[in-house]
């Protein structure tokens, strides 16, 4: 039997726009369990897909091969010197070249089948700087996310290699630095939802994170493309491991999880799809709804509870968008 492309229309409809979303609502994570049942729990979080497979194991893997194949080593950033420093930040820059360009170029070819918004990236639009969305979002990516990503680990490395800030060693506490990885993603997606909360304050917003909703039609560069104010403040998670005892692995995850995560998640596409009719899950539509109607959905996919505890989650239902306009109504900044 001849392999077959797989359609969207198999897997969700179109309005009268053209704009697709997949079948069903979108669930809260972690799941409400009661009474508790772990085994449920787990199948939940190694599930494929799920909470950890494929993106977050992605990410744990880039930042495990980078660390011990292409990070100096603690003895040689003892010293801020210009050599290491550049290195870092060039090679984070590659990373990022590689991996949003492959997306980037990836989607391209792949039309507007999955993609949630059929409206192609902008190309003549002033909103943007030189008229054109993925400059814009180029631009910003390289001239303000990357060098303040670098700033946040070259200090935190300096500060580990001068016992400036709490080390544990992986050889002597195995159990406690396995752990506290295996957190990261949990832990980074809290801090996400308090400063994306702290975002949308009327004055931080004007200022700061309006550039990056500037993307309402998301395409992979939008995922990094913010006001350096919001950088600083995106990034900031990595202090953490400035007051709890911590490894240099695990404080590189963390930064690494929140330069690479946004690309996946802000693709537009619900799925990267192959000819052979196999897919690999890359959209994240519940962040899309919140760049399409803003006064929603603020936390990442697993911690979504929060929105749903604080009365802000869009299930993706008709139902949910009306609650959300008149929300949008009532914030005269967005408008």
């Amino acid at each position: 039997m001849k392999d077959e492309i797989l359609k969207d229309e198999d897997y969700g409809t179109r309005d009268k726009r053209g704009h697709w979303k997949p079948f069903g609502t979108i669930a809260v994570n972690p799941p409400h369990v009661y009474p508790f049942k772990p085994i449920k729990l787990l199948k939940h979080i190694f599930s494929y897909p799920g909470m950890f497979f494929p993106w977050t194991v992605v990410f744990a893997l880039i930042t495990i091969a980078t660390y011990f194949f292409l990070t100096p080593s603690l003895e040689t950033m003892k010293t801020l010197e210009v050599g290491w420093i550049a290195f870092i930040f060039f090679r984070n820059s590659a990373i990022i070249l590689v991996w949003t360009g492959f997306f980037h170029l990836r989607f391209k070819n792949q039309g507007v089948s999955f993609k949630y918004n059929p409206k192609p990236i902008e190309t003549n639009n002033s909103k943007f700087l030189f008229n054109d969305q993925t400059k814009d979002n180029l631009f910003y990516t390289f001239c303000s996310a990357i060098p303040l990503w670098t700033a946040y680990e070259v200090i935190t490395f300096w500060a580990f290699a001068n016992q400036i800030i709490p080390y544990v060693s992986w050889e002597i506490y195995p159990i406690y630095c396995c752990v506290l990885f295996f957190l990261i993603p949990f832990i980074r997606d809290a801090h996400f939802y308090l400063a994306h909360r702290l975002l949308h304050w009327g004055p931080l917003y004007r200022i700061a994170h309006k550039v990056h909703h500037r993307n309402t039609n998301t395409g992979p560069w939008s995922g990094m493309s913010m006001h350096p104010i919001e950088h600083i403040i995106y990034f900031s998670g990595i202090l953490i491991h400035w007051i709890i005892p911590s490894h240099p692995l695990v404080a590189m995850y963390h930064v690494f999880h929140a330069g690479v995560a946004p690309t996946p998640g802000h693709t537009g596409y619900e799925k990267m799809i192959f000819k052979n009719g196999s897919s690999i899950p890359t959209g994240d539509y519940m962040h899309y709804i919140h760049h399409k109607y803003f006064e929603c959905n603020y936390s990442g996919g697993n911690t979504s509870f929060l929105d749903k505890l604080m009365g802000t989650f869009h299930n993706g239902s008709e139902e949910d968008t009306k609650v959300v306009m008149a929300r949008i109504k009532d914030k005269a900044h967005y408008l």
